[in-house]
Protein backbone atom coordinates (compact mmCIF):
# COMPACT_ATOMS: atom_id res chain seq x y z
CA UNK A 1 0.00 0.00 0.00
CA UNK A 2 2.90 2.30 0.89
CA UNK A 3 4.51 1.58 -2.46
CA UNK A 4 1.26 2.42 -4.22
CA UNK A 5 0.96 5.66 -2.34
CA UNK A 6 4.57 6.53 -3.17
CA UNK A 7 3.96 5.85 -6.86
CA UNK A 8 0.86 8.06 -6.77
CA UNK A 9 2.84 10.89 -5.17
CA UNK A 10 5.63 10.58 -7.72
CA UNK A 11 3.08 10.56 -10.52
CA UNK A 12 1.60 13.80 -9.19
CA UNK A 13 5.05 15.37 -8.94
CA UNK A 14 5.82 14.29 -12.50
CA UNK A 15 2.61 15.91 -13.73
CA UNK A 16 3.40 19.07 -11.79
CA UNK A 17 6.92 19.33 -13.23
CA UNK A 18 5.63 18.72 -16.76
CA UNK A 19 2.99 21.43 -16.44
CA UNK A 20 5.54 23.81 -14.92
CA UNK A 21 7.89 23.27 -17.85
CA UNK A 22 5.10 23.89 -20.34
CA UNK A 23 4.06 27.02 -18.48
CA UNK A 24 7.62 28.30 -18.41
CA UNK A 25 7.94 27.97 -22.20
CA UNK A 26 4.50 29.50 -22.78
CA UNK A 27 5.24 32.47 -20.53
CA UNK A 28 8.54 33.16 -22.30
CA UNK A 29 6.80 33.18 -25.70
CA UNK A 30 3.94 35.23 -24.24
CA UNK A 31 6.36 37.83 -22.92
CA UNK A 32 8.15 38.03 -26.29
CA UNK A 33 4.83 38.46 -28.06
CA UNK A 34 3.85 41.34 -25.80
CA UNK A 35 7.28 42.96 -26.11
CA UNK A 36 7.29 42.74 -29.91
CA UNK A 37 3.84 44.35 -30.12
CA UNK A 38 5.31 47.85 -29.78
CA UNK A 39 7.77 47.15 -32.60
CA UNK A 40 5.00 46.13 -34.98
CA UNK A 41 3.05 49.24 -33.97
CA UNK A 42 5.99 51.27 -35.25
CA UNK A 43 5.77 49.58 -38.64
CA UNK A 44 8.28 46.82 -38.21
CA UNK A 45 5.50 44.21 -38.43
CA UNK A 46 6.76 41.81 -35.83
CA UNK A 47 10.32 41.33 -37.09
CA UNK A 48 11.63 41.25 -33.55
CA UNK A 49 9.00 38.70 -32.54
CA UNK A 50 9.84 36.47 -35.52
CA UNK A 51 13.55 36.54 -34.66
CA UNK A 52 12.90 35.98 -30.96
CA UNK A 53 10.91 32.82 -31.76
CA UNK A 54 13.38 31.58 -34.39
CA UNK A 55 14.88 29.17 -31.88
CA UNK A 56 11.56 27.34 -31.56
CA UNK A 57 10.32 27.76 -35.12
CA UNK A 58 12.22 28.63 -38.31
CA UNK A 59 9.04 29.12 -40.31
CA UNK A 60 7.48 31.87 -38.14
CA UNK A 61 5.95 34.45 -40.51
CA UNK A 62 6.12 38.19 -40.09
CA UNK A 63 3.25 39.22 -37.87
CA UNK A 64 0.96 42.18 -38.12
CA UNK A 65 -1.09 43.65 -35.30
CA UNK A 66 -4.25 41.64 -36.00
CA UNK A 67 -2.23 38.40 -36.01
CA UNK A 68 -0.58 39.34 -32.73
CA UNK A 69 -3.95 40.16 -31.21
CA UNK A 70 -5.24 36.69 -32.15
CA UNK A 71 -2.07 35.04 -30.85
CA UNK A 72 -2.39 37.02 -27.62
CA UNK A 73 -5.92 35.76 -27.08
CA UNK A 74 -4.97 32.17 -27.98
CA UNK A 75 -1.91 32.10 -25.74
CA UNK A 76 -3.86 33.67 -22.87
CA UNK A 77 -6.40 30.85 -23.03
CA UNK A 78 -3.66 28.19 -23.21
CA UNK A 79 -1.76 29.63 -20.25
CA UNK A 80 -4.90 29.93 -18.15
CA UNK A 81 -5.74 26.29 -18.92
CA UNK A 82 -2.24 25.19 -17.87
CA UNK A 83 -2.51 27.21 -14.67
CA UNK A 84 -5.85 25.57 -13.91
CA UNK A 85 -4.39 22.09 -14.49
CA UNK A 86 -1.38 22.85 -12.30
CA UNK A 87 -3.69 24.15 -9.58
CA UNK A 88 -5.64 20.89 -9.76
CA UNK A 89 -2.46 18.82 -9.41
CA UNK A 90 -1.38 20.88 -6.40
CA UNK A 91 -4.79 20.33 -4.81
CA UNK A 92 -4.40 16.56 -5.28
CA UNK A 93 -0.94 16.70 -3.74
CA UNK A 94 -2.38 18.59 -0.76
CA UNK A 95 -5.07 15.92 -0.34
CA UNK A 96 -2.40 13.22 -0.45
CA UNK A 97 -0.33 14.85 2.31
CA UNK A 98 -3.34 14.92 4.62
CA UNK A 99 -4.36 11.30 3.92
CA UNK A 100 -3.91 8.63 6.65
CA UNK A 101 -0.74 6.56 6.49
CA UNK A 102 1.65 9.26 5.24
CA UNK A 103 2.10 11.19 8.48
CA UNK A 104 5.68 9.94 8.90
CA UNK A 105 6.66 11.63 5.62
CA UNK A 106 4.38 14.61 6.06
CA UNK A 107 7.14 17.20 6.68
CA UNK A 108 9.07 16.31 3.53
CA UNK A 109 5.90 16.10 1.47
CA UNK A 110 4.70 19.47 2.74
CA UNK A 111 8.04 21.04 1.82
CA UNK A 112 7.75 19.68 -1.71
CA UNK A 113 4.13 20.76 -1.98
CA UNK A 114 4.99 24.28 -0.81
CA UNK A 115 7.72 24.54 -3.46
CA UNK A 116 5.24 23.61 -6.20
CA UNK A 117 2.74 26.10 -4.81
CA UNK A 118 5.36 28.86 -4.87
CA UNK A 119 6.13 28.05 -8.50
CA UNK A 120 2.43 28.17 -9.35
CA UNK A 121 2.08 31.52 -7.59
CA UNK A 122 5.09 32.98 -9.43
CA UNK A 123 3.79 31.83 -12.81
CA UNK A 124 0.32 33.19 -12.08
CA UNK A 125 1.74 36.56 -11.02
CA UNK A 126 4.01 36.76 -14.06
CA UNK A 127 1.14 35.92 -16.41
CA UNK A 128 -1.23 38.53 -15.00
CA UNK A 129 1.51 41.20 -14.93
CA UNK A 130 2.51 40.57 -18.56
CA UNK A 131 -1.11 40.50 -19.68
CA UNK A 132 -1.94 43.74 -17.86
CA UNK A 133 1.08 45.51 -19.37
CA UNK A 134 0.12 44.34 -22.84
CA UNK A 135 -3.50 45.46 -22.51
CA UNK A 136 -2.44 48.85 -21.15
CA UNK A 137 0.01 49.36 -24.01
CA UNK A 138 -2.52 48.29 -26.63
CA UNK A 139 -5.15 50.63 -25.20
CA UNK A 140 -2.67 53.51 -25.21
CA UNK A 141 -1.64 52.78 -28.79
CA UNK A 142 -5.26 52.56 -29.91
CA UNK A 143 -5.90 55.95 -28.35
CA UNK A 144 -2.84 57.47 -30.04
CA UNK A 145 -3.91 55.89 -33.33
CA UNK A 146 -7.32 57.51 -32.98
CA UNK A 147 -5.68 60.88 -32.35
CA UNK A 148 -3.42 60.48 -35.38
CA UNK A 149 -6.45 59.55 -37.47
CA UNK A 150 -8.25 62.68 -36.32
CA UNK A 151 -5.22 64.77 -37.23
CA UNK A 152 -5.04 63.23 -40.68
CA UNK A 153 -8.75 63.83 -41.15
CA UNK A 154 -8.25 67.43 -40.16
CA UNK A 155 -5.32 67.85 -42.58
CA UNK A 156 -7.26 66.32 -45.46
CA UNK A 157 -10.48 68.17 -44.67
CA UNK A 158 -12.11 70.82 -46.83
CA UNK A 159 -11.16 74.48 -46.72
CA UNK A 160 -14.36 75.32 -44.88
CA UNK A 161 -13.58 72.88 -42.09
CA UNK A 162 -10.02 74.15 -41.89
CA UNK A 163 -11.29 77.71 -41.68
CA UNK A 164 -13.70 76.82 -38.92
CA UNK A 165 -10.97 75.06 -37.00
CA UNK A 166 -8.66 78.03 -37.47
CA UNK A 167 -11.35 80.39 -36.14
CA UNK A 168 -11.94 78.06 -33.22
CA UNK A 169 -8.22 78.03 -32.37
CA UNK A 170 -8.08 81.84 -32.58
CA UNK A 171 -11.10 82.13 -30.33
CA UNK A 172 -9.52 79.70 -27.90
CA UNK A 173 -6.33 81.78 -27.83
CA UNK A 174 -8.39 84.93 -27.31
CA UNK A 175 -10.11 83.33 -24.32
CA UNK A 176 -6.76 82.31 -22.87
CA UNK A 177 -5.47 85.88 -23.24
CA UNK A 178 -8.64 87.17 -21.57
CA UNK A 179 -8.12 84.78 -18.68
CA UNK A 180 -4.55 86.01 -18.25
CA UNK A 181 -5.74 89.65 -18.35
CA UNK A 182 -8.36 88.93 -15.71
CA UNK A 183 -5.78 87.24 -13.52
CA UNK A 184 -3.45 90.25 -13.86
CA UNK A 185 -6.31 92.64 -13.01
CA UNK A 186 -7.25 90.63 -9.95
CA UNK A 187 -3.62 90.60 -8.82
CA UNK A 188 -3.37 94.40 -9.18
CA UNK A 189 -6.66 94.85 -7.28
CA UNK A 190 -5.46 92.58 -4.48
CA UNK A 191 -2.16 94.49 -4.26
CA UNK A 192 -4.04 97.82 -4.20
CA UNK A 193 -6.33 96.54 -1.47
CA UNK A 194 -3.39 95.45 0.63
CA UNK A 195 -1.70 98.84 0.11
CA UNK A 196 -4.86 100.76 1.08
CA UNK A 197 -5.28 98.57 4.14
CA UNK A 198 -1.71 99.35 5.13
CA UNK A 199 -2.24 103.09 4.57
CA UNK A 200 -5.46 103.03 6.57
CA UNK A 201 -3.58 101.47 9.43
CA UNK A 202 -0.94 104.20 9.26
CA UNK A 203 -3.58 106.95 9.17
CA UNK A 204 -5.40 105.42 12.11
CA UNK A 205 -2.14 105.34 14.01
CA UNK A 206 -1.46 109.00 13.18
CA UNK A 207 -5.02 110.02 14.10
CA UNK A 208 -4.72 108.14 17.38
CA UNK A 209 -1.49 109.96 18.19
CA UNK A 210 -3.03 113.37 17.28
CA UNK A 211 -6.06 112.65 19.47
CA UNK A 212 -3.75 111.68 22.28
CA UNK A 213 -1.84 114.94 21.90
CA UNK A 214 -5.00 117.07 21.76
CA UNK A 215 -6.39 115.37 24.82
CA UNK A 216 -3.17 115.87 26.73
CA UNK A 217 -2.64 119.46 25.54
CA UNK A 218 -5.96 121.40 25.28
CA UNK A 219 -4.14 124.43 23.88
CA UNK A 220 -3.13 122.47 20.82
CA UNK A 221 -6.74 121.36 20.41
CA UNK A 222 -7.95 125.00 20.54
CA UNK A 223 -5.29 125.99 17.99
CA UNK A 224 -6.37 123.25 15.61
CA UNK A 225 -10.02 124.32 15.95
CA UNK A 226 -9.10 127.95 15.17
CA UNK A 227 -7.13 126.85 12.13
CA UNK A 228 -10.10 124.83 10.90
CA UNK A 229 -12.45 127.80 11.43
CA UNK A 230 -10.12 130.10 9.51
CA UNK A 231 -9.85 127.60 6.68
CA UNK A 232 -13.64 127.38 6.43
CA UNK A 233 -13.94 131.20 6.51
CA UNK A 234 -11.29 131.59 3.82
CA UNK A 235 -13.07 128.98 1.74
CA UNK A 236 -16.35 130.90 2.02
CA UNK A 237 -14.68 134.20 1.05
CA UNK A 238 -12.89 132.56 -1.86
CA UNK A 239 -16.13 130.96 -3.00
CA UNK A 240 -17.93 134.29 -2.88
CA UNK A 241 -15.23 136.00 -4.91
CA UNK A 242 -15.28 133.24 -7.49
CA UNK A 243 -19.10 133.50 -7.69
CA UNK A 244 -19.01 137.25 -8.26
CA UNK A 245 -16.32 136.92 -10.90
CA UNK A 246 -18.32 134.26 -12.64
CA UNK A 247 -21.45 136.46 -12.74
CA UNK A 248 -19.46 139.40 -14.11
CA UNK A 249 -17.96 137.20 -16.81
CA UNK A 250 -21.39 135.92 -17.80
CA UNK A 251 -22.77 139.46 -17.98
CA UNK A 252 -19.83 140.57 -20.06
CA UNK A 253 -20.28 137.63 -22.37
CA UNK A 254 -23.97 138.33 -23.01
CA UNK A 255 -23.23 141.99 -23.80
Amino acid sequence: MAGGNSNYWEDLRKQARQLENELDLKLVSFSKLCTSYSSSRDGRRGDSFAHSLASSSDTTPLLNNSTQDRMFDTMSVEIEQLLAKLTGVNDKMAEYTSAPGVSSLNAALMHTLQRHRDILQDYTHEYHKTKANFLAFREREDLLGSVRKDIETYKSGSGVNNRRTELFLKEHEHLRNSDRLIDDTISIAMATKENMTSQRGVLKSIQSKVNTLTNRFPAINNLIQRINLRKRRDSLILGGVIGVCTILLLLYAFH
